[in-house]
């Protein structure tokens, strides 16, 4: 990589370091380092020019994006217009097309590496007292995203297919491994919403390669398999899962006895073949896996008693009792939570990229944002002695956006005075709790009259065509 100001990089990683408090002596500091960003720009050979929209100027322009309330490129430029006037600079052109040429001129490789390098690097470094028994834990879920119907985006990821065409809009699977003590995304993966190797066990095969001998692997009934939960647990890694009961039934009068509605039991190799593996590696396989089922009561005042079965490859009842099993499968809605904070907090269920390649840009900037904003947290929550899945996700970003103009104060008070609001800044996000209402519902009733609007039964350019010509009935 070869800069043509090796000072102005510094000083721009200084800033962007400092929107999310990444400078001082405050603790989580180090995760998003001037050293992660040219490791992400070296390792793709990004050529630094001395242009207004450098690397890390479009980096910040498009984080900028995600975070604010208006997705608009002509609202993310703006923002960038009055930075530079504020600072004397040169005014930029308040036109979008420039900065959409800069992330288009950047590779996917830059944001994923950037995002999964500070999503690592927070949870590497994460307290002890937040993790289950001293071991981590990762949550492995998935999700679907809307883009804008384009035909590059329909080729890509094409509609779902009892929709007609022009009435639908391109839908992608989105899965992510999470940690489950500070909320981080550690990796992600992006297919079509169906078709072949496009499942979310297709997805989970290509990043479990991330997980760490020791590590615990929290997943739904449908990743409670028997090849992946084997391949896991050859590879040093537990999982914890419900027993999917459209494949599988539990008998608790078979297998070796642990307590009531508590054995092990032999799970064997499913034949004649795996669809995804050769005959080779299917005949190297073991004949069976020991499985720990356990039998979980959940009892809520007002509803019907619900039964789930816990599996896992955790069999030692005394360093993992029932309940802690069954503790451990309920914490698993925390990534229920996460990926509605993605989605809706920052916006991310409906895009607004046109092709393919921005769609994957647009979705791991808003990881990185997400991980960025979850540093935060874990910061506040360790100044403060508590655990960062009682801070507010909300919260968090209703207060930086607040703290914002202070946060980029370059006035003759300097470090100190940064130091001083980032730390008035910590105490008010630790202020926002998530309350704890676990009999807590809500009828899915909506009081609100919805727009008098019809659903569309035809394409638009059809609409348009029979409105010119004054049918009325369309």
């Amino acid at each position: 990589m070869s800069f043509s100001n090796h000072g102005r990089f510094r000083q721009q990683v200084r800033f962007l370091r400092r929107q999310f408090l990444q400078d001082g002596e405050l603790p989580f500091t180090d995760v998003l380092s001037e050293g992660t960003i040219s490791h992400a720009l070296q390792a793709l050979g990004v050529v630094w020019l001395d242009r207004i929209y450098s690397p890390l100027v479009t980096l910040w322009v498009f984080l900028s994006q995600v975070l604010s309330q208006d997705h608009s490129c002509r609202a993310a430029v703006a923002r960038l217009l009055a930075h530079r006037v504020s600072r004397g600079q040169r005014p930029c052109s308040a036109g979008t097309g420039a900065y959409c040429q800069a992330r288009k001129r950047l590779p996917e490789n830059f944001f994923s590496c950037v995002a999964r390098l500070v999503g690592k690097t927070l949870d590497d470094q994460v307290e002890p007292a937040w993790q289950w028994k001293g071991r981590p834990v990762y949550m492995f879920d998935g999700t679907t995203v809307s883009m804008p119907d384009t035909p590059k985006n329909q080729a890509a990821y094409p509609q779902v297919y009892n929709q007609k065409p022009g009435l639908g809009f391109p839908l992608a699977r989105v899965c992510t491994i999470m940690s489950l003590s500070c909320g981080a995304v550690l990796d992600l993966g992006i297919s079509r919403y169906a078709g072949k190797g496009q499942g979310e066990l297709s997805l989970l095969r290509k990043m479990w390669d991330i997980l760490s001998p020791g590590d615990i692997l929290l997943t739904d009934a449908l990743m409670s398999t028997w090849y992946e939960m084997l391949t896991l647990k050859q590879r040093g890694v537990d999982s914890v899962s419900r027993l999917n009961k459209a494949t599988r039934r539990a008998d608790f009068r078979r297998g070796k006895r642990l307590g009531k509605d508590d054995h092990i039991v032999r799970w064997l190799k499913p034949g004649p073949m795996i669809r995804s593996l050769d005959w080779a590696t299917y005949k190297n396989l073991p004949d069976y896996l020991e499985v720990r089922e356990t039998r979980v009561r959940v009892e809520q005042p007002g509803f019907r008693t619900k039964v789930i079965i816990v599996v896992t490859t955790l069999l030692d009842p005394e360093a993992v009792t029932k309940e802690d099993l069954a503790s451990l499968y309920r914490s698993r809605w925390s990534q229920e939570l996460d990926l509605r904070d993605i989605k809706i907090s920052l916006q991310m269920d409906v895009l607004r990229c046109k092709t393919p390649e921005l769609v994957h840009k647009e979705i791991w900037t808003h990881i990185l944002a997400y991980n960025l904003i979850r540093t935060i947290m874990a910061q506040a929550a360790s100044q403060h002695g508590i655990q960062p899945r009682e801070i507010s996700f909300k919260g968090t970003i209703q207060t930086l956006e607040a703290f914002q103009p202070l946060v980029s104060f370059q006035g003759h008070k300097g470090a100190t005075f940064r130091q001083q609001i980032y730390l008035q800044l910590l105490e008010a996000v630790a202020t926002h709790r998530v309350a704890d209402r676990p009999d807590r519902f809500e009828p899915r009733k909506r009081k609100r009259n919805p727009r008098k609007a019809e659903m569309m039964t035809k394409p638009r350019w059809k609409l348009k065509r029979l409105m010119r010509k004054g049918v009325t009935e369309i």
